[in-house]
């Protein structure tokens, strides 16, 4: 790799990449766009999306340091000739537990402002007359319309989301800082917010309803991370001789309405790592909270593999009333598959796990941390060759083992034991950990399968019943297998009890088409 462009690993500043001389993924070309035809601009993106550098981009345009965009698509088209005074707010940096440490965060980095700026007022501790006052004074100072930049708005939020009440006070403090821009109008040239989660208008941005959620604007579609043009462009000479079909499917696919999505950061490593294949984006941190989630809604997880949600499903991020689809959707776990609209213009979504790298990370982090199991990888694999060599007695041994495994203090304070998703969820993310090719509640003409399988040119039809119910009944009854007989391989069906006593399978049958 000699000669190349130094990779950007973890520098999020234009300016150091640029005189740095690291390499750089243009996205100039859709920062003009949006600095030309946009004013009140809000983008959600998971995390280490590439959010930070971005907005970054946009404060050295406005600034008009024009010599650091040499050779990139904004140098001939932007009017350098004026720069504009540029106010950043970030949150990205440290955690936020109370309402008052929102406070003074708030005023130091206003104040941090006043001093980058030249601009003197006097000593102002309420941070709303704060905020006002930089924004006024620095329009009056330079005469010129003032930009606002906000990184990571919602991480305060986010930091404290199992803790209802201090998330509501950060929320208020918040919305306290926001409403202060929509009062400004007159003296605001552009203000641009990024997150990771959309909150409701009425929550956060109550008072900021000219705001313009550009997230799935198929025109800004591709504004942060890499498209698989870059990788066989730019990225060409540093991943010679791998495998890219590899590559993409373990780390392409999100899809924001335009091209499938990289995350830069997993790309980034790839390389740095010598090629190996590991989690990277994912072990920069999984939400806790969306465990809790699991654990008190009992969520039946085979849901994911099959989800379609509506349009304002995915805008409604709300404190006191988390939606675990939404949540997962937000964070990046879950991606947009196709949109779906129907004869009278309903847009619905389809929602898929981007790729390998989630797919597995997500599930064996759901084993470890929900079931306390940390032999995962041990209980899966008699499972994993049973069901490919299709010895079915040895898969009913195999699941068994895999219940009498789970830690009993899984058990305590909540009754998940007694409702047959909590089974099924645990067979479906074991599954998915091992990569294999798993539909939970397969859509047929008569009904829905509780979980499908397919592996080896073989297919598994699974139905389960809690207590004494006849599974194996359901699936004759209503014809499950009928959906896969024209593939004209093996199918297996399988009927499984659970009995809540010993917390495992109570009856295991099977029968081959």
């Amino acid at each position: 790799m000699q000669n190349l462009k130094k990779l950007p690993i973890g520098i999020q500043t234009f300016k150091d990449i640029r005189v740095g001389d690291y390499l750089y993924i243009d996205k100039t070309e859709i920062a003009h766009k949006l600095i030309s035809n946009h004013r009140y601009i809000f983008l959600s993106r998971p995390r280490r999306f590439g959010k930070s550098l971005f907005l970054d981009t946009l404060q050295n345009i406005f600034e008009a340091k024009k010599e650091l965009f040499r050779g990139l698509a904004i140098y001939d088209k932007y009017d350098w000739n004026g720069s504009y005074p540029v106010i950043k707010i970030n949150f990205a940096n440290g955690r936020i537990e109370s309402r008052e440490e929102l406070d003074k965060k708030l005023i130091s980095i206003l104040k941090y402002n006043q001093e980058n700026l030249e601009v003197e007022y006097e000593n102002i501790e309420d941070v709303s007359i704060c905020f006002e006052t930089l924004i006024r004074n620095t329009y009056k100072k330079y005469n010129k319309k003032v930009v606002i930049l906000v990184d990571e708005y919602d991480k305060p939020i986010l930091d404290n989301i199992t803790d209802i009440e201090i998330a509501k006070q950060l929320r208020n403090g918040l919305v306290n800082l926001y409403n202060v821009i929509k009062g400004c109008d007159e003296y605001i040239q552009f203000v641009f917010l990024t997150g990771v989660s959309k909150f409701t208008k009425t929550s956060i941005f109550s008072g900021l309803n000219n705001l313009e959620d550009i997230s799935l604007n198929p025109e800004y579609g591709n504004i942060c991370g890499y498209t698989q043009k870059d990788i066989e462009t730019d990225f060409l000479p540093y991943l010679e001789g791998q495998d890219f079909e590899k590559i993409r499917k373990w780390y392409n696919g999100y899809n924001f309405l335009k091209d499938p999505m990289y995350n830069p950061f997993d790309i980034l490593l790839f390389i740095k790592n010598n090629y190996l294949y590991d989690n990277y984006w994912f072990s920069t941190g999984t939400p806790t909270f969306l465990i809790e989630l699991i654990k008190s809604n009992n969520y039946f997880l085979p849901k994911l593999s099959n989800l379609v949600v509506d349009k304002k499903l995915l805008d409604s991020f709300d404190i006191e009333n988390l939606d675990f689809e939404v949540i997962l959707y937000q964070t990046g776990y879950l991606t947009i598959d196709e949109m779906i609209i129907d004869e009278d213009d309903y847009i619905e979504y389809r929602l898929k796990i981007p790729n390998i790298e989630v797919k597995k990370s997500l599930n064996d982090s759901i084993i470890h941390r929900l079931l306390r199991n940390n032999n995962s990888r041990t209980q899966s694999k008699p499972i994993l060759m049973a069901l490919k060599k299709a010895k079915l007695e040895d898969l009913e041994i195999a699941f068994t083992s895999m219940f009498a495994s789970i830690a009993n203090d899984n058990y305590r304070k909540n009754e998940i034991y007694k409702y047959e998703g909590f089974y099924a969820s645990m067979l479906y993310v074991y599954l998915q950990s091992l990569g294999c090719d798993v539909i939970g509640e397969d859509v047929t003409n008569r009904g829905r399968i509780d979980l499908t399988i397919k592996i080896n040119n073989i297919i598994y039809i699974l139905e389960f019943k809690m207590g004494s119910g006849d599974a194996m009944a359901q699936i004759k009854e209503k014809k499950y297998y009928e959906k896969y007989l024209s593939l004209k391989e093996p199918i297996y069906l399988v009927g499984i009890n659970f009995d809540e006593n010993i917390k495992n399978i109570s009856k295991f049958e099977w029968e081959l088409m």
